[in-house]
């Protein structure tokens, strides 16, 4: 019964998208009962199950692996998929990152305390394999090795900026790492921790940085903005999108979690 309610609720999902806005149009769904995810570039999907699973699909469904010890460490703060052959889980309340292979099996864990690291919130991982993080403690990007050590940091951004950024996400793309505060905005940084710019787009949410340019969601819009210009993109979501458990924007698409599955919708980029 239940899997029928799930089928009509898709299909009338469909319909409503259909009518709601023809920027966006349906590619795919990967069918399941999950309350999280999250995507990497080649489009595999790493999703938590309602059993506490978290399991690896490739585009087309096929499982890829699974990870069943996640609620080992507490509660799950952040999966970082942004290297297929490795994934990282963030644990903030127990200030602990698990390190997995590409097929979920465990690597390696690393204890931020250990590191002196109390106020961490959001972690990513570097193009060398290594792992960003932001102490909020000392206002200070840092990059750690798999073994926690500290291998560099910023200055004290409390005394370099009017107010220190609290990131919500990190992401290290093209030679620069990216750090994203809803309230104060968008902070570039090169790989040797200088402030290389800071952008106020503000309230964003499900914020994803692609190549050159970086997408989030606000107020109903998929917005997206293009780095070194001061041009910003708006794009109407339909109303099923808006109220969506859980998001991903990709250079595919957007990934949006609804009660039968994760459906990836395509869009028209404007300009």
């Amino acid at each position: 019964m239940r899997s029928i309610i799930f089928i009509l609720f898709h299909f009338l999902m469909m319909e409503v998208a259909a009518q709601d806005s023809s920027d966006f149009r349906h590619l795919r769904t990967l069918k399941g009962d999950f309350t999280s995810f999250t995507v990497d570039y080649l489009g595999n999907i790493y999703a938590i199950t309602r059993g506490n699973q978290m399991r690896k699909y490739n585009p087309s469904g096929d499982s890829m692996g699974v990870f069943n010890d996640v609620r080992r460490y507490g509660k799950l703060t952040q999966i970082d998929a942004s290297n297929p052959l490795k994934t990282i889980l963030f644990y903030r309340d127990f200030k602990t990152i698990v390190v997995l292979d590409r097929f979920l099996n465990l690597v390696n864990t690393i204890d931020l305390r250990k590191s002196q690291l109390f106020q961490v919130k959001v972690v990513a991982q570097s193009y060398d394999n290594k792992i960003w993080l932001f102490d909020e403690q000392e206002s200070r990007l840092l990059k750690l090795s798999d073994a926690g050590r500290i291998l560099g940091e910023t200055a004290e951004l409390r005394l370099v900026l009017e107010e220190a950024p609290s990131p919500s996400c990190i992401f290290d793309r093209n030679g620069f790492v990216y750090l994203y505060d809803a309230q104060a905005g968008l902070f570039v940084f090169d790989y040797y921790g200088a402030l290389k710019s800071r952008v106020r787009i503000e309230g964003w949410s499900h914020v994803q940085v692609i190549v050159n340019e970086v997408y989030g969601v606000k107020e109903g819009r998929l917005m997206r903005y293009r780095t070194g210009t001061l041009q910003i993109d708006e794009t109407v979501m339909p109303v099923f999108m808006q109220h969506a458990d859980d998001m991903a924007v990709s250079s595919e698409g957007i990934y949006v979690l609804l009660p039968f599955g994760i459906s990836l919708y395509g869009y028209d980029k404007a300009g």
